[in-house]
């Protein structure tokens, strides 16, 4: 199964060209600029912008509980970014205790290439921080995201490629971290640039403890609608963006999330 859903991400991303596509810089459940378990190859402001600053909320709703994500992020100089989320877990999840909150930072650099967006970047995780719980610990990741533009039966599109590596404290592990995404605008001549379907396929979700998008033995595949209010003249100016997503879709255990992300400009 995991091979066919692989395959079927890989199918949509030979297809799309290199032209020129128009995604929409949200938020991954991290607070990273991404899709939903992935970052992409770009920082949340382009162009002309030198500094700005989006906020966000995620919350994902599993089995009657939710865990709440409020995130920041501020970008610099159109290539780097930082970003910083809170993953408040909800205790009936877990009566035991073993997860409670945790705190994910990260840092993104957009390298200048000609076509498309590449990123290096990296987080840190505070998992179940909390003062005396026993199972807190740290972990971290680096990567490497690529993303390009093409077109899919002439909507445009967007792929997205990462690889990198997770560590662990008190593990060695040799895993490598991978994962792919496409974001298409749907039927733009109906809804403008306004709806984009996204899904992202990765064996490494948005932290080491993720709530309701659980990666391990299976990957996670989450596929859902982002709404790009920012199209509307009067938010022009501004990042305004509505996820409504299913998580970790084809388990059993799949999830429901929905967030919203403003961004503004500085200077």
């Amino acid at each position: 199964m995991k091979y066919t859903r692989f395959l079927v991400i890989l199918f949509f991303v030979i297809i799309s060209g290199n032209l020129a596509a128009q995604a929409v810089n949200g938020m991954s459940l991290n607070g990273a600029t991404g899709l939903y378990s992935i970052p992409t190859g770009r920082i949340g402001w382009g162009q002309p912008i030198n500094f700005a600053i989006d906020t966000g909320y995620h919350t994902v709703i599993s089995d009657n509980n939710a865990t709440h994500i409020p995130k920041l992020s501020m970008s610099f100089f159109r290539w780097v970014e930082l970003s910083a989320a809170f993953d408040i877990q909800p205790e009936k999840y877990h009566p035991d205790k073993n997860r409670d909150l945790d705190f994910i930072t990260g840092a993104k650099i957009q390298l200048p290439i000609p076509v498309g967006a590449l990123a290096l970047g990296g987080n840190f995780q505070v998992l179940n921080m909390i003062s005396g719980n026993p199972y807190r610990y740290n972990a971290g990741q680096i990567y490497v995201a690529l993303t390009y533009g093409g077109r899919f039966f002439d909507w445009p599109a967007e792929s997205t490629m990462v690889l990198g590596k997770t560590f662990r404290e008190n593990d060695s592990d040799s895993h490598i971290d991978f994962g792919m995404g496409f974001d298409l605008v749907v039927l733009p001549n109906f809804f403008g640039n306004y709806v984009h379907w996204i899904a992202d396929f990765a064996n490494f979700s948005y932290s080491d403890q993720a709530y309701g998008a659980e990666a391990w033995f299976r990957g996670v595949l989450n596929t859902g609608f982002r709404v790009d209010l920012s199209v509307i003249p009067v938010f022009r100016r501004y990042k305004f963006v509505i996820d409504i997503v299913m998580v970790d879709a084809l388990d059993h255990n799949r999830a429901f999330s929905a967030g919203l992300v403003f961004g503004i400009p500085i200077m």
